[in-house]
């Protein structure tokens, strides 16, 4: 019998075409076979191998594209204490009256934004070993993986869970941004109650800032002999637009503000005293309020309303550089927004914009690449030139 140079007695020739992504075929071919028999079991093991090489090729892709929500933070530096610095035992600072009690909500929504606060606040501190951190965290939650999440990237942190049951508290109402509905944006009426009592002041901070600054001088804010928390006012703003006109027309509910100069103040920097908190059952004050919305809609913005029905006009006003708010644009659009004038010591972007979400978009704002240089999320992201 003639044969040509490419052809051999009992051989298997294999051609995989690779055209584009998912798509092969296989041309196979067999030459100078002696028997049918032999020729189904090469086709068979042919077939077999086809499918091996296929999936072979998709689990590694599958390895090699990995989503954002799975990928993990990379481990912080460790920070230390001045010389100057008081020393606490390690067992009692989560209730020692000499640590600064610094309190968070962490969800997995805003976990990457959380990382970067706490990393910024330790960054800055004086006495970083000094700072009992209190997270609040939804009672739904994976509360033993949010804790190795956090312990991977803060070995050394002094921190607590505290878990917030929010189906006993079903007085949240819908608001104009769907992520105001989040029961967490809740938790913080709640602090008094959540933390052990052994904890008389806490700063509140939420996720979604970063400070460039010392946390000690922010938490050390005298509030006086009777207020009750410490916050940034923005007597300019427009106050009325926080609630609704059935609100401003009821005079059994707008005079509420008799005899007050209520001006607007952001609630997602806050210090508080929580024993005057729990004396004055501020928590029961703002669900009355609470409950008065579920029946007539007084206002659209969430948790922060209630807030300012309860406190606006009586609370110590805070220096706006510890909060420059509004980073993150308004809660329609998030569009790009600069920073107000004079010094800032905290960068806050509320608002719909967050800076993780835009960096993953390649969309940043300016001020997003000061967050970035926080960020512990392992991503390629760099920002051009």
């Amino acid at each position: 019998m003639r044969r040509n140079h490419l052809s051999y007695p009992n051989s298997l020739f294999f051609t995989f075409n690779i055209n584009r992504l998912f798509r092969y075929r296989v041309n196979i071919v067999c030459i100078y076979i002696d028997s049918v028999l032999m020729m189904k079991v090469i086709c068979t093991m042919a077939h077999l191998l086809h499918r091996l090489v296929i999936f072979t090729i998709l689990i590694t892709m599958a390895a090699t594209v990995t989503p954002i929500t799975h990928q993990h933070s990379k481990e912080a530096s460790k920070f230390y204490n001045s010389p100057a610095c008081l020393s606490i035992s390690e067992p009692y600072i989560l209730c020692s009256h000499q640590a600064l009690h610094l309190a968070m909500t962490i969800d997995k929504a805003y976990i990457r934004g959380s990382m970067a606060a706490i990393l910024s606040v330790l960054q800055h501190s004086s006495c970083p070993h000094n700072i009992a951190f209190h997270f609040l965290i939804s009672a739904t939650a994976n509360a033993s993986l949010l804790r190795a999440t956090i312990s991977s990237s803060f070995p050394y942190l002094y921190f607590r869970l505290y878990p917030f049951d929010h189906s006993s508290v079903p007085l949240i109402s819908t608001s104009i941004r769907s992520a105001l509905d989040c029961p967490l944006n809740y938790a913080r009426i709640y602090l008094a109650s959540l933390l052990p009592s052994c904890i008389h002041r806490v700063l509140y901070l939420d996720s979604d800032l970063i400070l460039v600054d010392d946390v000690a001088e922010l938490a050390a804010i005298q509030l006086g002999d009777n207020s009750v928390l410490a916050a940034t006012e923005y007597c300019s703003a427009n106050f009325v637009s926080y609630f609704t006109p059935t609100f401003w027309s009821n005079p059994c509910l707008s005079l509420t503000f008799a005899n007050r100069k209520a001006c607007y103040f952001n609630t997602g920097v806050m210090v508080m005293d929580l024993d005057r908190w729990r004396e004055g059952d501020y928590t029961r004050k703002i669900e009355e309020w609470m409950e008065i919305q579920k029946r007539m809609r007084i206002y659209e913005l969430g948790s922060l309303p209630p807030f300012l029905l309860v406190f606006a006009g009586n609370i110590v006003p805070v220096d706006h550089r510890w909060n420059q708010h509004g980073l993150g644009g308004d809660n329609f659009d998030g569009l790009c927004r600069d920073l107000h004038p004079g010094p800032v010591s905290v960068l806050h972007w509320s608002g719909k914009g967050k800076p993780w979400a835009r960096l993953d978009a390649k969309t940043p704002c300016l001020l997003d690449a000061l967050w970035a240089s926080y960020d512990l999320m392992d991503t390629s992201f760099a920002f051009d030139s």
